[in-house]
């Protein structure tokens, strides 16, 4: 008897705890077109400041990859009023802590501080935008910089480059053909003129979204909202108009040479929508149900069961335009790669042709609603979410009713959208190989 009430006090619970987390926010636009949302959180005295700009590794011509990771670093280099070299220990120095980091489609910036520094973190984010110094000393610094990264991160990475193999094979037209990194002879040739004009085009004002978060005051905030970023100009509108990728229709086979691995791993990847659409949301619950945990159908059948892999997974890999729907494994000693390929494409043909059962569908909602609650608890993520979601999925409003989404996909929809994205014919199926010896 206990048992019975358990089940259901423990969901009305965690609605509880759901409800209880909404996230309050204001929003509202300069005259220069920056978007502003304020989440106020006295609970602890910090603050958060971030920048979203709405510009990634897909973002750029011919021959000149890879610009939005170089700016990351770049904007790091120095301001008319901020001496190059000096922006870490500033921030260090007043007891908080930065960073940045890019995807295909955006790039994030952010500080951390006591609370009585939000002044100082909108200072920073200000200089940023307007008084960046871009000058051949700070780009060939920061060339070098992003080589070593390249070189430590992927290219002498094991597994490193799986997502640019994949990446090349998938797409055929659009940027997400080239790694976000970029390629080092892009940026080896880009002159001064060219780092200059990606600046002025995309760090403008009408190409961001400021967030706030934190512990303060809400009028005294605005006012230094206005008075440092309002006299930034607003740039010119950015027009986006990628090329569109005809529709996989045949398996595609591709090799990759790594020379950092000796195991050897298969990749099957489907390109599937945006992660805006809803049969994103369903492959991420897709997604979760192969593989996530040692419960989860691949790792169960593979590495527990068969002993055929040491690792297996699948994950949806969200970008703007098109997403990248990816199941690998490694083998067990003499497991080939094809016995590893028939075996993944069995438990994805059981998705196209079987609902899930009620319990593995109840399973999967309570780790989104899990997670949700999660992603909720602190203030950094809070700021992180907020800037995304009006960004990038334009509706600020999912920070709270994201789960809504998730709560509504049905066993009957997981199918439908397997059955729609995840077929063998419009996959990628790659060989991912250690380099092979020279040839005497």
């Amino acid at each position: 008897m206990k048992l019975k009430l358990l089940a259901p006090f423990s969901l009305l619970l965690l609605g509880w705890v759901i409800q209880a987390q909404e996230v309050a926010y204001e929003e509202y636009d300069l005259d220069n077109g920056l978007h502003v949302i304020l989440h106020k959180d006295n609970s602890a005295p910090l603050v958060t400041t971030s920048v979203m700009y709405h510009v990634g590794g897909k973002d750029r011509t011919a021959g000149r990859t890879g610009f939005a990771h170089f700016f990351e670093h770049l904007l790091f280099e120095g301001t008319k009023n901020v001496g190059k070299g000096e922006w870490f220990k500033i921030v260090s120095s007043n007891g908080g802590k930065n960073n940045a980091n890019t995807s295909q489609d955006r790039t994030y910036y952010y500080e951390v501080f006591p609370s009585n520094n939000l002044q100082l973190g909108l200072w920073l984010e200000s200089e940023r935008m307007l008084h960046p110094i871009i000058d051949q000393t700070g780009i060939d610094t920061q060339q070098e910089v992003v080589k070593e990264e390249k070189r430590l991160r992927y290219d002498n990475s094991p597994y490193g480059q799986f997502l640019y193999a994949i990446g090349k094979n998938l797409f055929k037209v659009h940027p997400y053909k080239d790694p976000n990194i970029g390629y080092m002879d892009d940026l080896d040739a880009a002159t001064l003129e060219d780092v200059i004009a990606y600046n002025k085009k995309y760090y403008v004002p009408n190409n961001a979204v400021l967030v706030v978060a934190g512990d303060f005051e809400t009028e005294g905030a605005k006012k230094m909202i206005a008075d440092y970023f309002s006299p930034i100009p607003k740039g010119a509108e950015i027009v986006r108009n990628f090329p569109n990728e005809e529709p996989i229709k045949e398996q595609i086979n591709a090799t990759f040479y790594d020379p950092n691995i000796q195991i050897p791993a298969t990749m099957i990847a489907y390109r599937t929508p945006g992660f805006k659409e809803r049969e994103a949301y369903v492959l991420d619950m897709l997604s979760t149900y192969l593989s996530d945990g040692r419960s989860s159908k691949l790792y169960k059948k593979m590495v527990d069961d068969q002993k055929q892999a040491l690792q297996v997974g699948a994950f949806n890999i969200g970008q703007e335009d098109y997403s990248m729907y990816v199941a690998y494994a490694l083998p067990v000693g003499e497991t080939s790669l094809e016995v590893l390929n028939t075996e993944m494409e069995e438990e994805i043909a059981k998705v196209r042709t079987e609902l899930i059962s009620e319990k593995d569908h109840q399973k999967l909602l309570n780790k989104f609603e899990n997670q949700f609650v999660n992603s909720n608890a602190s203030v950094e993520g809070i700021a992180n979410s907020l800037a995304r979601n009006y960004m990038l999925y334009g509706d600020t409003a999912l920070i709270n009713k994201e789960i809504e989404i998730y709560r509504s996909i049905t066993r009957e929809e997981i199918k439908e959208v397997a059955n729609r994205f995840l077929n063998p014919n419009q996959r990628l199926v790659l060989e991912y190989l250690p380099e092979q010896p020279a040839q005497n």
